[in-house]
């Protein structure tokens, strides 16, 4: 296919600027004995050849938890994942604004296609993997590290916490109170970034073998990018977060998790997952 015939199908790549639209979110764990080798995969073929190698895919990085970090995740049990403790590796992914359904749309034929012709590494278990829409971003500082360099930007972690609305709460009540209650609680904190992001259904294409949990549309995942180790202020920031949620009736912490970028070209962390 020449030039001109792509550009002609798929429009120009990127408009007036670059703009976080939305979020692939994707969380893998190693069978036992096989770390390295699921680690090496997909950081030296499937980060590019899965994503982004695509188009509209215009950051990534990767992320792991540590036995220390996964002590830290609550509730035990979830909705959104079979086992809280599973989940060693995640993969973050910014797609262009406007241009989601695209982006998508060639994700899910890539993965497929990968998946024919033997590029899809086995002795892994999907844990969870799931497209979200940005509705909201708070920063901590007037000018820091706008949204669309978080992955390019050298922070020590980030925080996945998802909270299920109580019935009753619409989306839009809830993200009026979230970003009033957590933004100043920002300030003199390692949290530099908060983004509130939608949760998005995965299309009926998509492999079989990612989990589809249930109550997506009760569902909101709030991403914080920490500049320190998620350790230092769990307690300060997230761990409070659950009580606060339900005596103001807005909904529970369904799913609570802390990672740290992993080191590319190395296999540091890889002996810690357990």
């Amino acid at each position: 296919m020449s030039t001109s015939d792509v550009a002609s199908r798929l429009g120009p790549i990127v408009h007036a600027r670059v703009e976080l639209g939305s979020v692939l979110v994707s969380l893998l764990e190693a069978l036992p004995g096989h770390e390295v080798e699921l680690h090496r995969w997909y950081e030296r073929d499937h980060f590019y050849a899965g994503c982004m190698v695509g188009p509209y895919f215009f950051s990534g990085r990767r992320y792991v938890a540590t036995r220390a970090l996964k002590d830290l995740r609550f509730p035990d049990t979830t909705p959104v994942v079979d086992d809280i403790a599973r989940g060693s590796y995640l993969a973050l992914y910014w797609l262009q604004a406007g241009h989601h359904e695209a982006a998508v749309e060639w994700a899910v034929s890539q993965v497929n296609w990968l998946g024919a012709n033997d590029r899809m590494v086995g002795h892994r278990a999907h844990v969870h993997a799931g497209f979200y829409q940005l509705r909201w971003r708070v920063e901590r500082d007037a000018d820091g590290v706008p949204a669309e360099l978080a992955l390019e930007h050298p922070f020590a972690g980030v925080v996945l916490l998802m909270v299920d609305r109580d019935a009753g709460v619409d989306r839009e009540t809830f993200e009026s109170a979230y970003r009033a209650w957590i933004e100043p609680r920002l300030a003199g904190t390692p949290a530099a970034l908060c983004l509130g992001l939608e949760p998005e259904p995965l299309p009926d294409d998509a492999p079989s073998y990612v989990m589809r949990p249930p109550g997506l549309e009760r569902r909101s995942l709030q991403m914080f990018f920490l500049q320190g180790d998620p350790r230092e202020s769990w307690n300060e920031l997230f761990s409070e977060q659950d009580a606060w949620l339900r005596e103001a009736g807005l909904g529970y912490v369904s799913y609570a998790a802390p990672f740290i970028p992993t080191i590319p070209g190395t296999d540091r962390y890889a002996d810690e997952l357990w």
